[in-house]
């Protein structure tokens, strides 16, 4: 059974008094374990690597070392060493000098630093490499004297913030193979950060999926990839196709205009999304496929071709060995097994307002006008004088609003943080100043970073009040 190593509890930070970066992050890491922190940048994973390492304090919460709080301990109070993506190598020591630099501040004696020395330059097959100079050595060679360095005294836990980034696609892929056997042979616990979601699936034995400074999913990679847990999860991680769905009794599923079966039987109602890989779907002829459509792009990848095809409204994207020609007519074969489904956010676009005695609702991102008698026909006229500050609740599908460049068009304004594309149309993350997020449905393909504005028909907002105020 393995060993309970590190635990973060309820993990909170903020840099800003009421304005988390961090939410209640909670994780277990076992010894020997190799994690790896993914997810897109300004998502909170250097900030937890950050935070293991001593170098920030959380905010709230606990970092727990075999037991014992370590989460106000100094760094060098913690058996923990960082390789960060810069290697912080010291330009005018040689090779065996930046590895001995920890080991001098502890005193170690010549002997025993010299055959430490020696072992970790065999560990990163860097050995006769002693008396080199830093500049002399390629990204990659800097690279493993920083694992050296960092290796040498001996920590329980290994950091590495993004180490691979500096260097190109071919060392890279290199520096994942020797990482991975680092290791293998070290018996040691790596922490290891990347935005690369081929990184994290090479070398991996924890993914732990962060957006917006909270978890979307702990996995195993092939628990990631292949059962993603939502619709974030399933974009962010390879190629894949999602599209709104409805579950239907006797374990059949309807989505992109067809109906079939599914082997699943976790999930029912209305509110989920459909992911099928690419590589799941097959091209065949137009009269034996699920779906039927025109090829609109055949792209060579190597090892096969991408074929995007058109099907009513929905765009497809599947794998092929053979080429495609622009306009042709196919047919796409789908297997259920491949079908995964993934609840959707059902709490969307739920937002509280107070009424004031002018007959308008006020939210933290804005105004509207309401009349509580036309929008509610059930509430009671004997209240008329208790309106003042009353609660209540708004809510719209995300299908149900748009979105629009003028910011006097819509009711709330903010800009686009993320995107996901469902089949027929783009599912839209808009975060206003107030960090109030807003879920849209827009066919248009708009940009993250765009400064829009939500419009959402009046008689599409409903209402529900949260408050009676019955005194």
């Amino acid at each position: 059974m393995a060993e309970q190593f590190i635990e973060l509890k309820h993990i909170k930070k903020s840099y800003v008094k009421d304005t988390p970066v961090i939410y209640d992050f909670n994780l277990k890491i076992n010894k020997g374990e190799f994690v790896t922190f993914l997810g897109p940048s300004g998502c909170g994973k250097t900030t937890i690597l950050r935070m293991l390492a001593g170098f920030e304090s959380p905010t709230e919460g606990e970092i727990l070392l075999r037991g014992e709080d370590i989460s106000q301990r100094p760094p060098n109070e913690r058996q923990i060493n960082t390789v960060f993506q810069r290697y912080a190598l010291f330009p005018h020591l040689n090779i065996y000098d930046n590895i001995a630099f920890g080991l001098r501040r502890k005193k170690t004696p010549k002997d025993i630093m010299d055959e430490k020395i020696k072992h970790v330059l065999e560990i990163v097959d860097l050995e006769g490499f002693e008396k080199r100079k830093i500049s002399s050595l390629s990204g990659g060679q800097q690279q493993r004297i920083a694992i050296a360095r960092a290796i040498v005294n001996e920590p329980e836990i290994l950091l590495l913030d993004e180490p691979l980034g500096a260097l190109d696609y071919k060392m890279r892929q290199e520096m994942q193979i020797e990482l991975k056997r680092m290791h293998k042979e070290l018996g040691i616990t790596f922490v290891f950060v990347t935005h690369d979601q081929e990184e994290a699936l090479t070398m991996s034995d924890k993914i732990v999926v962060m957006s917006k400074g909270m978890i979307q999913q702990v996995g195993t990679p092939e628990e990631i990839y292949s059962y993603p847990s939502n619709a974030f999860v399933a974009d962010f991680i390879g190629e894949s196709n999602i599209f709104n769905g409805k579950v239907l009794e006797g374990n059949r599923v309807t989505f992109a205009g067809i109906e079939m079966d599914y082997e699943s039987d976790n999930h029912t109602g209305d509110g989920v999304d459909v992911m099928i890989r690419p590589e799941a779907m097959s091209i065949a002829e137009p009269d034996q496929g699920l779906f039927q459509g025109t090829v609109l792009d055949s792209t060579f990848k190597g090892k096969h071709f991408d074929i995007t095809i058109a099907s009513g409204k929905n765009e497809i994207y599947a794998q092929s060995k053979e080429k495609k020609e622009k306009g042709a007519r196919v047919g796409v074969r789908v297997n259920p097994k491949d079908i995964h489904i993934m609840l959707c956010d059902i709490d969307q676009n739920r937002l509280v307002g107070l009424l004031d005695n002018e007959k308008h609702l006020m939210f933290v991102d804005g105004t509207i006008p309401f009349n509580i008698y036309m929008k509610i026909p059930t509430w009671r006229a004997e209240y008329r004088e208790k309106l003042e500050g009353l609660k209540i609740e708004l809510s719209f599908s995300p299908e149900d609003a748009q979105l629009s460049d003028d910011p006097e068009e819509g009711v709330f304004q903010g800009h686009i943080i993320s995107i996901i594309y469902k089949g027929d149309h783009y599912n839209y993350r808009v975060q206003s100043r107030n960090k109030v997020e807003y879920s849209v449905d827009d066919e248009d393909l708009w940009n993250v970073g765009d400064y829009v504005s939500v419009i959402i028909p009046e008689e599409k907002m409903t209402y529900q009040v949260l408050d009676w105020r019955q005194q």
